[in-house]
C-alpha cells in the first residue's frame, strides 16, 4: 500500500512489542464517520481496491451474482394478514422494491398476480430519498372490519434509523395527517386504531446508551409526540425499553420489556383497563427468555435455573398459565430438555400446537407439540441429510387455517423448498394434511460432482467441533484446493446448511487454470447457538478465544486432511464474523492465504463508544474496566498487530450508513495496517459503500457488488 494512504493521519508513536502501555491510536481521525478527510480517504481506498481486482472476472462475477438475486423465479417470501399474502420484493426492475400482496388462490400459480401498494422506487425518487423498505406493522382490525392501515418503516440511507409513516392498504397510499415519526432507531406497537407505542428519540435523555430507545410513549393520533405520556422506561444503561401491545381477540394486554442486554430481560404485564404503570412483572430470574402467548407463558433459561428447589437446565423450554403464574403459582410443564447434542432453535404457536424447531449436530428436527394433551406430540418427518427444515405457522388466528404450517427445507446443494401442511388432533377432529410443496427455488448452479461432508474437530481444549464441507466428490487431498472457510460464533447464532446460488457460482463451481472447483466450508463453532445456550456461553467474554481456537482447529483440521495448504486457504465473516477473522489474521496468520473481513468490529478498546457497541458488553466484556480489558485485549486485533509478521492478503469492507457497528473500525486496522507496510503488511485492502447500513447494501445490485468483491478478492488471493 502506498505512503500517500495515510498522509492525512497526524504522527503519533507506537509503544515497543511487547510493552503492556496501550498504543497511542493514531487513527481517531477516521472516526469522524461524514467528515471530509474520512471519506477522501475512504474514497481513494475504493478506487485502489477496485483497481486491483481483475475487472473482467469481477464484472461478471457480479453480473452472475446479481442475476441470482434479481431472478424472479425465486420464492416470494409472504406474511398471511387476513386473507392476503404480503410480500416485499427487489428485481431488476424495481432494485428498491415493491411492498405487494396477493390471494392464497394466485399465490400458488407460477405467476402469482401481484396487488402493489408501495413503490418504493417511484417514493425514493418523488421524495428525493434513496429510501430502503424496513417493514411494516399492520393494525389487527375489529372483528368483521378489513386489515387497512400499517405502519411502514424507511430508512433512509439502509441503516436501522427508519422514519415511520401510516400507510392505508386499501387506497395504496400514506395517510394525510397520519402517525408521521422521524428517522431514529423507533419502535412502534398500534393500540388501537387512533393510538400507538413509540419508543424513538424525543430530545436529551430518550435513548440508551446503546442508542436505542429508553422510554415507551403512548401517542394518540394528532398528539405531538413530547406531549405523548411516558409509560415505561429504563435506565440509560440498559439495552432498551419495549413497549407493545397484545391484540389477540380474548387476550388483550399491554406488555413492557426491560432489556437490561442481549441476554437479559425483565418482562412486565398489564390489562388494557388496569391504571397506568399498573405492570405485574414476570418475576423469573433476568436470564429466563419470556414469551407471551394467549393464556401461556413460555420460559427459556440463559443458565441453569433453580426453580423452588428443581433445576431447570439451561435451553430447556418450560410452560405455565399465565394468570396462574402471575397469581402466585409456580408449576412449570417441561416442554422440551435439551441434551449434550441437541438444542431448541426456536418456536411457533398454531391455533392448537406448537411447533419446536430442534437441532441434533446440526441436522433439524422437527416437534409438533398439543398443549391440551399436557405439550405430547409427535415429530415430523425428518429433513433431508445435512439440510434445514424449519416450520412456523401460517395464521394462528385464521379461524379456518389456524393449525397450517409452513415448512421450509433447505440444503447446501438442494434448492429450498416451500411446503404447506395442516396439523389434526383432538381439538380439530381431523388427521390433518401433510406437508406438499407450494414452491420451489431455481437451481443457479450445477450440482452433479458435488457433494455435503460433515466433519467433526477437537479444538485446542479438547472440545468436539462440527464443520461442513461442500466440494467436489472426488476431491484429490493434495493441499491445492481453493477453500472458503466461513463462521460466526456470537450471539447464539446458528449456522445451518442453506442454499445459495451466490455461493454456488462464485466459489463451488468456479474453475482454477487446473481444472480445480472451490470448496466451501461452514465452522459451527462455540459462541454460535448450534448446541444451545451452553454453547453460546462457552465463548462469552474472557472465553471468548475459545471461539477462535475452534475456527483455527477446523482451518488446520483441513490443511492435515490434505484439503488444503495455507496458500490455497481463505476465510471470511461479518459483522462479529468480522471479529472472528480478524482474530485470524492477528493469531494465527499461518494458517490462511487470505481473509475477507465484513463490517466488522476489530477495535475491542473502543467499541462501546463507536454506533451501537456499548449494547454488546454482555457478550464481549466492558473495555473501561480495566479487569476486563485485560482479556479483551487478548482479542482486540486493532491491537494486536505486530510489525514484521508475516500477514496474509486482507480485505475489509465496511459502509458509511452502518449505525450499527459503523465503519469506523474498519476504517482504521485498514490504515494501521497500511502504515505497517514496511513492517509486512503490505497486502491490505478497503472498501466502503456509502449507503446499504449494516448490510452494505440497499439493493441487489449493492449486494451482488459487495458479494462479488469479497469472492473475487478471495479468488485472486487463494486459486492463483
Amino acid at each position: 500500500m502506498s505512503d500517500t494512504q495515510a498522509s492525512t493521519a497526524p504522527s503519533s508513536t507506537e509503544s515497543a512489542p511487547g510493552d503492556d502501555a496501550e498504543p497511542a491510536d493514531e487513527f481517531l481521525w477516521l472516526e469522524d464517520i461524514h467528515g471530509a478527510a474520512s471519506l477522501a480517504w475512504a474514497e481513494q481506498q475504493n478506487a485502489r481496491t477496485e483497481a486491483a481486482l481483475d475487472a473482467a472476472a469481477y464484472d461478471r462475477l457480479r453480473e452472475q451474482i446479481l442475476a441470482v438475486l434479481d431472478d424472479t423465479a425465486k420464492i416470494p417470501d409472504v406474511t398471511k394478514r387476513g386473507p392476503y399474502y404480503y410480500n416485499f420484493w427487489r428485481d431488476e426492475t424495481n432494485p428498491r422494491g415493491l411492498w405487494r400482496r396477493t390471494t392464497w388462490a394466485s399465490y400458488q400459480q407460477e405467476r402469482p398476480e401481484w396487488e402493489v401498494l408501495l413503490d418504493v422506487d417511484a417514493l425514493a425518487a418523488a421524495d428525493g430519498t434513496p429510501w430502503v423498505f424496513a417493514g411494516a406493522s399492520l393494525l389487527r382490525p375489529t372483528p368483521g372490519e378489513p386489515w387497512r392501515r400499517g405502519l411502514v418503516k424507511l430508512s433512509p440511507d439502509g441503516g436501522d434509523a427508519v422514519r415511520v409513516r401510516e400507510f392505508d392498504v386499501e387506497e395504496k397510499s400514506f395517510v394525510a395527517g397520519g402517525f408521521d415519526l422521524p428517522a431514529a432507531k423507533t419502535q412502534v406497537s398500534w393500540v388501537d386504531a387512533d393510538t400507538i407505542f413509540v419508543g424513538t428519540e424525543v430530545g436529551p435523555g430518550s435513548m440508551t446508551t446503546s442508542s436505542y430507545p429508553r422510554t415507551g410513549r403512548r401517542l394518540t393520533r394528532g398528539q405531538e409526540l413530547t406531549e405523548a405520556p411516558v409509560l415505561w422506561e429504563v435506565p440509560e444503561d440498559h439495552l432498551m425499553a419495549v413497549l407493545a401491545h397484545d391484540r389477540t381477540p380474548g387476550f388483550e394486554r399491554d406488555i413492557a420489556v426491560d432489556v437490561i442486554d442481549f441476554f437479559r430481560s425483565r418482562t412486565h404485564v398489564a390489562d388494557p383497563d388496569s391504571e397506568p404503570g399498573a405492570w405485574r412483572h414476570v418475576d423469573v430470574p433476568d436470564d429466563v427468555n419470556v414469551d407471551l402467548h394467549r393464556q401461556w407463558l413460555l420460559f427459556r433459561p440463559q443458565t441453569d435455573w433453580d426453580h423452588d428447589g428443581t433445576t431447570v437446565p439451561a435451553g430447556t423450554l418450560a410452560a405455565a398459565p399465565l394468570d396462574a403464574f402471575l397469581a402466585g403459582q409456580r408449576e412449570l410443564i417441561v416442554v422440551f430438555a435439551p441434551d449434550e447434542r441437541t438444542s431448541l432453535q426456536g418456536w411457533s404457536w398454531t391455533a392448537h400446537h406448537l411447533i419446536l424447531n430442534l437441532l441434533t449436530d446440526v441436522a433439524s428436527r422437527v416437534l409438533v407439540l398439543d398443549p391440551d394433551a399436557g405439550f405430547t406430540g409427535t415429530e415430523l418427518p425428518d429433513a433431508p441429510a445435512l439440510s434445514t427444515a424449519h416450520a412456523a405457522a401460517v395464521d394462528d388466528e385464521d379461524p379456518d387455517e389456524g393449525d397450517d404450517y409452513w415448512l421450509t427445507v433447505s440444503g447446501f446443494l438442494t434448492p429450498t423448498t416451500l411446503q404447506r401442511g395442516r396439523l389434526g388432533g383432538a381439538a380439530t377432529g381431523d388427521d390433518g394434511e401433510p406437508a406438499h410443496t407450494v414452491k420451489t427455488s431455481p437451481s443457479f448452479f450445477e450440482t452433479a460432482g458435488l457433494q455435503v461432508e460433515q466433519h467433526f474437530v477437537t479444538s485446542a481444549d479438547s472440545t468436539r467441533v462440527p464443520y461442513f464441507q461442500i466440494g467436489p466428490k472426488d476431491l484429490v487431498l493434495d493441499g491445492a484446493n481453493p477453500t472458503l472457510l466461513n463462521g460466526y460464533g456470537g450471539f447464539e447464532i446458528s449456522r445451518t446448511p442453506a442454499y445459495s446460488g451466490a455461493i454456488g457460482r462464485s466459489w463451488l463451481t468456479r474453475r482454477t487454470a487446473d481444472g480445480r472447483s472451490g470448496v466451501y466450508v461452514i465452522a459451527n463453532i462455540r459462541g454460535g447457538g448450534e448446541y444451545g445456550p451452553g454453547w453460546h456461553r462457552a465463548a462469552l467474554q474472557a472465553n471468548r478465544p475459545r471461539a477462535y481456537e475452534d475456527f483455527a482447529a477446523v482451518a488446520q483440521d483441513l490443511i492435515d486432511r490434505g484439503v488444503t495448504t495455507r496458500e490455497h486457504l481463505g476465510c471470511s465473516g461479518g459483522s462479529n464474523g468480522g471479529l472472528l477473522v480478524g482474530n485470524m489474521l492477528t493469531t494465527w496468520p499461518h494458517l490462511f492465504g487470505a481473509i475477507s473481513c465484513g463490517v466488522p468490529l476489530l477495535d475491542m478498546r473502543r467499541y462501546t463508544k463507536l454506533s451501537a457497541g456499548y449494547s454488546w458488553i454482555a457478550e464481549y466484556g466492558d473495555p473501561d474496566d480495566p479487569e476486563q480489558w485485560a482479556f479483551i485485549r487478548t482479542f482486540s486485533p486493532y491491537h494486536n498487530l505486530v510489525p514484521g509478521t508475516d500477514y496474509p492478503a486482507t480485505l475489509i469492507y465496511t459502509a458509511t450508513s452502518d449505525d450499527r457497528v459503523g465503519p469506523v473500525q474498519a476504517r482504521k486496522m485498514a490504515a494501521r495496517m497500511a502504515r505497517m507496510e514496511a513492517m509486512g503488511a503490505d497486502d491490505v485492502w478497503f472498501y466502503e459503500a456509502l449507503e446499504g447500513g449494516h448490510a452494505a447494501a440497499s439493493d441487489n445490485r449493492q449486494a451482488a457488488q459487495m458479494a462479488a468483491l469479497s469472492s473475487q478478492f478471495l479468488w485472486q488471493q487463494v486459486a492463483g
